[in-house]
């Protein structure tokens, strides 16, 4: 199918050195919390990336060597021949749908804390290493280190092309490897000719880009990601010595892919920076060189993808989250199915995969990362076992995604929501201060049920036990949901707080309700530590009040780190003038005050409020399950044979749990017995094809 003409540019192939991608969409190297352990999982990721349409598909960091281990982080490695099988599983299976596939080679420098090799720690100057504030310092690397390196990068080099790689990145970006580090002053106090001037700190990065082209000549590209800036503090790279360095390096490598430093600039949220935040940065850059520009900004919309095209900002749209929310968004322009494309919402659940060493998942795309584990897949299913109608009751986000995938196995589907709005949970906290893209989760949805005419929803519609029954349905999902609780019973507290009864208490579901109290100050009590105790905080300054944020921990939304949001969240309320109270527990509540305890010294103070808001824990509400249970619902002998609690109203967690859940109870329905779960080991080395360094045509 011919793409729409106003996006035919977005389909043109272009030459990268030796290859040619098959069009313009670019997967930037992007973690999966897979790596080395996973192969076949990660492989299964990367081929549908590629069979969704992006002409490249790249990798993520590649640790080239022990002294770049990066434990307890798992991204894939290239440490020796033994390796290999893995890599090459990954490229025959990118290569298996005409992408084009990249390999991102990486030392991690100052970056890397060697706690599994326990090598020694390498970097340009004498200084602590970075990751996880570990008591480790790295060596100054001497002429000799930076031979061993050149050496090592020049042997990943020849193995990467032994695996079929296409593309080989020299790495030099979000502040995470030896290149960016030794390019800037912030690391790099060297006096030799490797230090002071631009021209000396790029000259390890030179050396390694002239010998990594002088090994791909002919059979790969190379690329190089550089940093446009370093949000690093004092002696950081700078706007002007970044165009500096692309117009050192003009000719040098096959393709530019520029990125910010560090890793939580370049990957900001949705709550803090909108799409296409990145432009200002890359602006200009595209005339220092003749070479193919790459640039990401969380593109989601298809004309944005275009404008940035058109414009000569860049030559790819680049893109990690966009590609994890929708694999099929390239395909899905090209035929013009634009309503059906799954936009990223930014919220970073995928990042936390990266740092809870677990497989990647996404809010968004609830078979991220059990393409292979599970056998899902983005855009299809098997049909349905047998015939049966199935009733779901709730429509948040795990009722939404189980009504879909069930309706397009084929069943009849009848989906109940007590309220007069779809989406549950979704379509409250979406209306807090930078939520706003997370209601996208709820419009996709009913967009595409829609388009079902097996599914039917109905809005306004509570439930009784007794009205389930008489439904008539052989399957039901109960989808209810949870409520925040009032009394404080959360992680620090395992029972009810002593609280006065003249103490205004709302939870956070009255706040989102539009149940703001009369007066303040107002104490939030967040004993979650993830996103909502920090925006109802700021929902509840911006409405004027003087709020109070009580927590635990010693940083304000503390699970937040995993997201790469907690510095921005702190320092936001901060500036909007919240009062911050880290390290204490409410332990009393008072008609006008509530009572402090530090978590180490247990020495408790007063704190004077009109109204407390606990953010602690959720009770799930199953009370339906458990009246349809008691009524035999869910034997093989009852009507409702199957009867299944769904999401948070069996236990409350993430959006993304509860989206995956949905997605789960619709493939297990009528399923022989549910899938086990693989842990994928790596195979015998394939028999190679060649070079892999082929052109790819637009058809390919």
């Amino acid at each position: 199918m011919a793409p729409d003409p106003r996006f035919a540019v977005l389909f043109e192939p272009l030459r990268i050195g030796p290859v040619t991608a098959p069009n313009r969409f670019f997967q930037v190297p992007h973690c999966n919390g897979m790596g080395w352990r996973d192969p076949a999982m990660l492989a299964a990721m990367r081929a549908v990336k590629a069979e969704g349409g992006w002409g490249v598909v790249c990798t993520e960091e590649v640790e080239i060597h022990p002294s770049s281990d990066i434990t307890p982080y798992v991204e894939l490695r290239l440490w020796d021949e033994r390796d290999l099988p893995a890599l090459a599983r990954v490229c025959d299976a990118i290569h298996a749908h005409g992408a084009l596939a990249g390999i991102e080679l990486c030392h991690n420098g100052l970056d890397a804390p060697n706690h599994w090799s326990r090598e020694v720690p390498l970097a340009p100057s004498s200084l602590p290493v970075i990751a996880g504030i570990p008591p480790l310092q790295a060596a100054a690397m001497d002429r000799r280190d930076l031979a061993d390196f050149r050496r090592w990068h020049r042997t990943a080099v020849r193995r990467a092309l032994t695996a079929g790689f296409d593309l080989v990145y020299v790495y030099a970006g979000h502040g995470l490897s030896l290149l960016e580090h030794f390019l800037s002053r912030r690391f790099n106090a060297r006096c030799d000719a490797y230090g002071g001037s631009l021209e000396n700190r790029a000259r390890l990065l030179v050396e390694v880009l002239e010998e990594t082209r002088a090994l791909c000549a002919g059979r790969a590209a190379v690329a190089v990601r550089l940093a446009l800036r370093e949000d690093l503090g004092t002696g950081s790279l700078e706007p002007a010595e970044v165009r500096e360095l692309v117009s050192l390096l003009a000719d040098r490598p096959d393709l530019f892919d520029f990125c910010l430093a560090g890793w939580d600039a370049d990957s900001q949220s949705s709550r803090f920076a909108a799409e296409g935040f990145q432009e200002e940065a890359l602006r200009g850059l595209r005339r220092l060189t003749p070479k193919p520009v790459v640039g990401v900004g969380r593109y989601t919309t298809p004309d944005a993808m275009l404008r940035i095209v058109q414009s000569g900002l860049v030559d790819f749209v680049g893109a990690a989250r966009p590609s994890i929310a929708d694999p099929f968004l390239p395909v899905k322009i090209r035929e013009g199915r634009f309503e059906d494309i799954r936009e990223c919402i930014g919220c970073n659940i995928c990042v936390s995969g990266d740092f809870t060493v677990s497989p990647i998942r996404c809010t968004q795309n609830s078979s991220m990362g059990e393409e292979g584990r599970r056998g899902w897949h983005p855009e299809r299913i098997r049909p349905k076992a047998r015939e049966a109608r199935v009733l779901v009751i709730g429509a948040g986000p795990a009722g939404l995604e189980a009504a879909l995938w069930l309706g397009r196995r084929g069943y009849e589907v009848a989906l109940a929501e007590a309220r007069r709005e779809a989406g549950g949970r979704v379509a409250r906290e979406a209306r807090l201060p930078g939520l706003a893209a997370w209601m996208r989760v709820r419009d996709w949805r009913l967009a595409q049920i829609r388009k079902l005419p097996q599914v039917a929803l109905y809005l306004d519609s509570p439930l009784t036990a007794a009205d389930a029954l008489e439904f008539g349905a052989e399957a039901v999902m109960v989808a209810t949901g949870a409520r925040w609780r009032t009394d404080g019973i959360g992680r620090f507290h395992t029972s009810p707080l002593p609280l006065d009864p003249a103490l205004l208490v709302l939870g956070p579901d009255a706040l989102m309700d539009g149940n703001l109290p009369e007066a303040g100050p107002v104490v939030i009590y967040d004993d979650d530590h993830y996103y909502l105790g920090g925006v109802l905080a700021e929902r509840l300054r911006l409405a004027g009040f003087t709020v109070h944020l009580v927590t635990p921990e010693p940083l304000v939304s503390a699970w937040t780190r995993l997201t790469l949001e907690q510095a921005r969240i702190q320092r936001r309320l901060l500036e909007l003038g919240v009062e911050l109270h880290t390290s204490e527990a409410v332990v009393a509540g008072f008609a006008d005050a509530v009572e402090l305890a530090c978590v180490f010294t247990g020495r408790r103070r007063s704190l004077a409020c009109r109204a407390l808001v606990p953010v602690t824990a959720r009770a799930p509400e199953d009370r339906l399950y458990r009246d349809l249970l008691a009524a035999g619902a869910g034997r093989r002998d009852h009507p409702i044979g199957t009867l299944r609690l769904v999401g948070d109203a069996r236990a409350p967690a993430t959006i993304a749990h509860a989206v995956y859940a949905g997605r789960r109870a619709a493939e297990e329905l009528h399923a022989p017995e549910p899938r086990r779960l693989v842990r994928a080991l790596p195979r015998a080395l394939p028999r190679r094809r060649g070079t892999g360094a082929r052109p790819v045509g637009i058809g390919g």
